[in-house]
């Protein structure tokens, strides 16, 4: 499965609601062509103030990408939308060769995974399979409601 990776700074975006780039974070990263996407916090004093930092934060499989106006880039639900925020796993102990890859080689996305990588990327997908879809997929067209307009952070 072409499984995203990516660094977060913040909580917010996706929502709980399971809306990536519901402030507009990762912009054209949204449009890429993935299956699923992992959401790990970064390792810098943003993440560090959010309780996120090393976290694994949330895991979405099967994305519905639906354009917005005024938006480039779609916004992004999910059929399987697991959200952990900071109360995630420790990436480093979950998954220490994707930590690796992460934090001592300072990866911001990734979507090729050597062996090992790619055996902890299906085990933390699994934990989503049986996850409920992205409550908002249900008003896809009313997703300005379930945003909240956040502060820009530089996300």
């Amino acid at each position: 499965m072409k499984t995203l990776v990516y660094k977060r700074t913040h909580n917010g975006d996706p929502n709980e609601q399971g809306v990536f780039g519901c402030h507009g974070c990762m912009g054209s990263v949204r449009s890429w062509d993935f299956e699923a996407v992992i959401g790990v916090g970064g390792q810098g004093e943003e993440p560090v103030d959010e309780g996120i930092a090393f976290k694994v934060t949330w895991i979405g499989i099967g994305p519905h990408k639906i354009t917005v106006p005024g938006d480039v880039h779609p916004i992004v639900m999910f059929d399987h939308f697991l959200y952990y925020g900071p109360k995630g796993d420790d990436l480093r102990i979950e998954a220490p060769h994707l930590s690796d890859l992460m934090y001592v080689n300072k990866a911001r996305t990734v979507m090729t995974f050597n062996a090992d990588e790619q055996a902890e990327v299906v085990k933390l997908l699994a934990r989503a399979s049986d996850a409920p879809a992205s409550t908002a997929l249900a008003g896809e067209s009313q997703y300005a409601a379930i945003c909240k307009p956040r502060p820009a952070t530089g996300c």
